[in-house]
């Protein structure tokens, strides 16, 4: 009967890729009401503020809402808006009012719903969701004894598996009554001591830390919250828990002021007649006039302090139920958490790479003196888990919530391996196939790099060891045959010899494989002697598809493969022989500039295009040069805005070689000042093979991977969590190409 019920919900529910991921894999997913930002009046950009709040601190955010009648888990800050932007045709949709939402679409009338407390309960639940972050509960109003005027959020926490942190409830509410309701719902109550010693805690009224009533019970930090969480899972126990946070002391109103106001306001209200549903809104309208602005700013700073703890709370739990397993915790999800049709296991891109603990010291200087050699320089020492693998897996993560994304590395058992697994699961990067080695001479990579007050880049120490070491080919199949993988990321940390095997690898099992040189020392590693590795294929059988090389990396390389006779092999040869290069300099000059053609820049890319048939040359503040070989059936040999950059078209000599494209294109911002440059490259490739994946074209894509990286320019962090604003350009560009095909 159960079972049966359930059911329908696939079809009537929508979920977000990413939160379905997230709860997939039980990461640190944080559910968010939207009735908050559609009938709370603190601002348009507050979705956004709490989605970016709650992503800093490691969580996935999942805004709760009906959008156009359908329940929906995950929405976006634009869907946010567009509810807003409906005004009163926005319902205030609690438990009730969901089949009356979900019906009226169905009868050709669709509405949408910012979801209370109750409401969002019921559907983050059923999404798998486990912890709610908001901003106060409701409870029993003044003389609910008589008028049973009763918040349906308090009857929701008694039915409802959820974790719910707030700050208590409103000072006119009748709070004794409403923790006595609790009780008799089973909902567990517990405030934060949040510094407070001793025994008793007050439960928080809101606006004010204390309400004069003893909490139930005490909590001191999200680890044991998360415990909490926890254990309720294990014991199937169905109702929901409440974890109150106080409002921080600096924001907190002082009870005495807050009392005079709430009395006049209560008072007010019952004099005309506001009761019911009408009764709450006119009270806060009032506490508004009658406070001022303090009320509007502690609204907003108890609800992102309270944001801050479920999200910690969450990734608590995240790492929990990650190290242990799901069998022994009887955790598995219910049925209904994810539609099962709208999951799929495989994953778009496997990126096979480094992880690191990175150590990034900036120079401090009091004019513009550079650090001293041979001794001790003032810094701003900062920690974060990095490495071009890592960083590329989470750029492509943070660009798309439709792109699936896999990560492969390996960790040593150590204090650092430990720290990494712990970071990649808290910013939502997939770990199935990150190995924790227990080779004693298996240590975590690190990297420590000095930059220059401007944030430039000095000099760089790596430890990477663990990747020219300890690669084993069961890794490499393992994490192909179970991820599926359109696009396999390989970056070249790892030694020549493993380069080779992960290329064959991916080849064997139809992906496509974009390279990430890293520097221009390991970008040699392509182009190393062949002797006793797998082959390098040539066009149109080519190992490598993609490679975002910068100036430097590019020289090497052909530099390498210059040296080790990668350019006179005949295969080679009649590739390069069917572009008919007559008149090449003034071409090149034409489509790049003077300065890049004396560099050596475009015939170097032109030259390497038999091994590597899509080349993207960053070129700092002058661009990228995408040089690309087309096949004879490409469409843009046929498309009359593409015309002006195609270096040359093939004769017939060869069947597959159709020409060349060559294209500038100039960056899109110049930056005046640069905060770190440690993670730019890596945000383009994410960026770039995120929109590739789900059918981008690169030409598309560079300007869209441009403004990845100077995002990452502009953030201290490696990898800016601001790469999530540019899903709709990604979605933009994907579409840009289905309207292309279409016309042809």
């Amino acid at each position: 009967m159960i079972k049966a019920a359930r059911q329908p919900l696939r079809s009537l529910l929508r979920i977000s890729e990413e939160v379905t991921d997230a709860v997939r894999r039980n990461g640190p997913v944080v559910a968010l009401e939207s009735t908050i930002y559609t009938h709370g009046g603190l601002g348009r950009d507050l979705a956004q503020q709490h989605m970016d709040l709650v992503r800093r601190r490691g969580g996935i955010p999942a805004i709760v809402a009906v959008v156009d009648g359908v329940p929906s888990v995950g929405v976006t800050a634009r869907d946010v808006a567009r509810l807003m932007d409906e005004g009163a045709g926005t319902v205030k949709a609690s438990r009730r009012d969901l089949a009356y939402l979900v019906g009226m679409r169905l009868a050709g009338r669709p509405m949408h719903g910012g979801t209370t407390i109750a409401g969002t309960m019921v559907l983050a639940r059923l999404a798998g969701i486990r912890v709610f972050g908001t901003g106060g509960l409701g409870g029993v109003h003044r003389d609910g004894q008589s008028s049973m005027d009763v918040s349906a959020d308090l009857t929701e926490l008694g039915r409802t598996r959820m974790a719910v942190v707030c700050s208590g409830c409103k000072g006119f509410l009748d709070i004794p009554r409403t923790l006595e309701v609790l009780e008799t719902q089973g909902c567990l109550v517990a405030t934060f001591a949040d510094g407070r010693d001793g025994g008793a805690v007050d439960f928080p009224a809101f606006w004010a830390r204390d309400s004069g009533t003893a909490s139930p019970a005490v909590v001191h930090d999200a680890k044991q919250a998360a415990a909490m969480i926890l254990a309720q899972e294990r014991m199937d126990i169905e109702s929901g828990m409440l974890f109150a946070n106080p409002i921080p002391r600096e924001a907190a109103v002082p009870s005495d002021e807050m009392s005079v106001a709430i009395e006049q306001a209560v008072r007010e209200a019952a004099e005309q007649g506001f009761a019911g549903s009408s009764n709450t809104p006119f009270v806060l309208r009032r506490l508004k006039q009658l406070a001022g602005d303090r009320v509007v700013s502690a609204n907003k700073t108890l609800a992102a302090a309270n944001i801050a703890r479920a999200t910690d709370i969450a990734v608590e739990l995240s790492r929990m139920l990650t190290s242990s397993s799901s069998s022994v915790c009887g955790l598995d999800l219910p049925e209904r958490a994810v539609p099962v049709a709208d999951y799929k296991s495989d994953a778009d891109i496997l990126v096979a790479g480094a992880v690191a603990v990175d150590l990034n010291c900036h120079h401090i200087a009091t004019q513009d003196e550079a650090p001293q050699p041979c001794t001790s320089n003032p810094a701003r020492i900062a920690q974060s888990i990095g490495g071009v693998g890592y960083n590329v897996s989470l750029a492509a993560h943070l660009a798309s919530s439709k792109t699936r994304v896999r990560f492969s590395s390996m960790v040593g058992n150590d204090i650092a391996g430990s720290t990494v697994l712990s970071s990649l699961q808290a910013s939502g990067v997939d770990t199935t196939h990150v190995q924790m080695l227990q080779h004693p001479d298996a240590r975590t990579a690190q990297y420590v790099s000095v930059n220059d007050g401007s944030g430039s880049l000095i000099i760089a120490m790596a430890d990477m060891s663990i990747f020219t070491q300890h690669s084993s080919p069961e890794q490499r199949a393992s994490a192909l045959s179970e991820a599926s993988p359109k696009w396999l990321v390989v970056d070249c940390n790892w030694s020549p010899r493993d380069i080779r095997a992960w290329l064959a690898a991916g080849r064997e099992h139809g992906a496509k494989v974009a390279l990430e040189p890293v520097s221009a020392a390991k970008s040699r590693g392509l182009f190393c002697p062949q002797a006793g590795m797998a082959r390098l294929g040539v066009y149109p059988h080519e190992s490598v598809h993609l490679a975002t090389p910068n100036q430097y990396e590019l020289n090497a390389m052909h530099t390498a493969a210059m040296g080790n006779g990668y350019l006179e092999l005949g295969d080679w040869f009649s590739v390069i022989d069917s572009f008919e290069m007559r008149g090449a300099r003034d071409k090149f000059v034409r489509l790049t500039s003077p300065e890049l053609t004396d560099e050596g820049v475009p015939v170097q890319s032109v030259q390497l295009l038999p091994y590597i048939p899509t080349i993207l040359t960053k070129l700092g503040s002058r661009g990228v040069l995408l040089t690309a070989l087309l096949s004879r059936d490409d469409p843009l040999l046929r498309d009359g805005d593409a015309a002006e950059f195609i270096l040359t078209r093939a004769s017939t000599r060869h069947p597959s070689v159709g020409g060349v494209y060559m294209r500038l294109f100039p960056a899109v911002e110049q930056l005046q000042q640069v905060v770190s440059v440690n993670g730019a490259g890596d945000s383009f490739l994410g960026v770039l093979i995120s929109g590739m994946a789900q059918g981008g074209r690169v030409q598309d894509l560079v300007d869209v991977a441009q403004r990845g990286a100077v995002m990452s320019l502009r953030c201290q962090e490696a990898v800016s969590p601001e790469l999530r604003l540019l899903q709709d350009s990604i979605s933009m560009a994907v579409r840009k190409n289905c309207s292309k095909n279409n016309q042809m």
